[in-house]
């Protein structure tokens, strides 16, 4: 890899929706989310690429390879931010993925495979251009509003593609030979334990619940403390257990409650409802039903000790996706010849790799992130660690197309 050159454009994509307080509002299908996809398909085209926006509004670079009847090998990330966010969070893998494919170029290689260098739509609001590409996207998902002011579909307009056909965007299983995608890691494992690269062994299935405590509202005056049936009790003892329960369960798994609201919600009145909300996360959908088992279990304890009801409704699963056990030796593999330092870990958030896999096998590459800081200003990994992250991504790259996933 060109290091400076590495380093040049990540600042150089830095500019496009740069605010005040250091970070970037470069949100999707706003003006500064398509300033930035034009810049991007400038250099991939002088790279010898053939640059278009598909119909989920994807940016899709192709390059043809030595035998026209191999899959293409396909890689990249994404460039659209939170509101707010910081400079590396998709941007490391989308240039690390733009300076591999121009370093091909300059060197004249043409692989085996055809190459894709994708940059996808709408990662921050819910993997929309990936998820269309695997048959995931639904229908009413046309119509939600965006941190840009536009719909997704009026969105995805604005970048290129047509949302009344995005069936016929669909990719079939088979039609990729492999996917790769190089992240910062947005947490502190890796800086703190001193690892060069995390080998991603699967990102986590992630499931939420609205959970409702139904007690009884009464005077906060009048009702003595023994006959009271204080839904906010129930609640405040639920979330400890929600705590103590997953981090006394063998595994990796993680639970939150990160909602909570009381009804009626004044000081004077005991409050008779709290809604909370749950999650769960798990690298297998299994360990993440055994965890609510069990939290499920617990809380018919407090509902007795308590005297409350405790109810659970689903509203949101995302499926668990596991990497590709060979692509994680190749990771491995590549960064060992760098002389690199590797570890493997799972990814606690959603990435565009987690649709991708439902059409090839995928694998990440983790670099680290300074403090663990991520979705903010102060987000950043050091200079040193996206070139790391780059020059794996290239080996691993080079090592699929040459031998293939067989013997791996």
């Amino acid at each position: 890899m060109d290091e400076s050159r590495l380093i040049e454009r990540m600042r150089a994509l830095e500019a496009f929706g740069r605010n005040a307080a250091g970070g970037i509002d470069r949100v999707a299908f706003s003006e500064a989310n398509i300033e930035a996809l034009d810049w991007v398909a400038g250099h991939l085209g002088a790279a010898g690429f053939q640059v278009g926006i598909d119909l989920a509004g994807n940016l899709i670079a192709r390059k043809a390879g030595r035998d026209a009847s191999l899959p293409p090998l396909m890689f990249g990330s994404h460039i659209d931010s939170v509101p707010g966010g910081g400079n590396f969070d998709g941007q490391v893998g989308s240039m690390a993925a733009l300076e591999a494919a121009t370093r091909l170029a300059e060197a004249g290689h043409r692989t085996r495979h055809p190459l894709e260098v994708a940059i996808f739509s709408n990662e921050e609001g819910g993997k929309t251009g990936s998820r269309i590409l695997a048959g995931e996207f639904l229908p009413f998902e046309r119509d939600v509003q965006t941190a840009s002011g536009y719909t997704i579909g009026d969105g995805l307009r604005r970048l290129g593609g047509d949302p009344d056909r995005l069936a016929d965007a669909r990719r079939e299983p088979g039609s990729i030979a492999a996917f790769l995608e190089l992240h910062v890691e947005q947490g502190a494992v890796m800086e703190t334990d001193g690892i060069d690269i995390g080998v991603v062994e699967g990102i986590v299935g992630i499931v939420r619940w609205n959970v409702a405590v139904e007690g009884m509202t009464n005077h906060a005056g009048t009702t003595p403390m023994d006959r009271r049936r204080d839904a906010m009790v129930g609640a405040a003892r639920f979330i400890d257990m929600v705590h103590r329960t997953a981090r006394g369960m063998p595994g990796r798994q993680v639970a939150t409650v990160g909602r909570l609201a009381a009804e009626p919600g004044v000081p004077n009145v005991i409050p008779g409802r709290a809604v909370l909300s749950l999650e769960i996360r798990d690298l297998s959908m299994e360990g993440i039903e055994r965890v609510f088992e069990a939290v499920r279990g617990r809380s018919e304890r407090i509902a007795r000790d308590t005297s409350v009801t405790f109810a659970f409704q689903r509203f949101y699963t995302s499926r668990a996706a596991p990497t590709d056990p060979r692509i994680r030796n190749l990771v491995e593999a590549s960064a060992r010849d760098l002389g690199l330092v590797s570890r493997r870990m799972p990814s606690g958030a959603g990435h565009d790799a987690q649709s991708i896999a439902l059409l090839a096998p995928v694998g990440m590459i983790f670099v680290p992130s300074i403090g663990g800081i991520s979705h903010a200003p102060d987000e950043r990994t050091e200079d040193s660690d996206i070139v790391n992250g780059a020059n794996v991504l290239l080996r691993t790259l080079l090592a699929l197309d040459e031998r293939g996933l067989a013997g791996n």
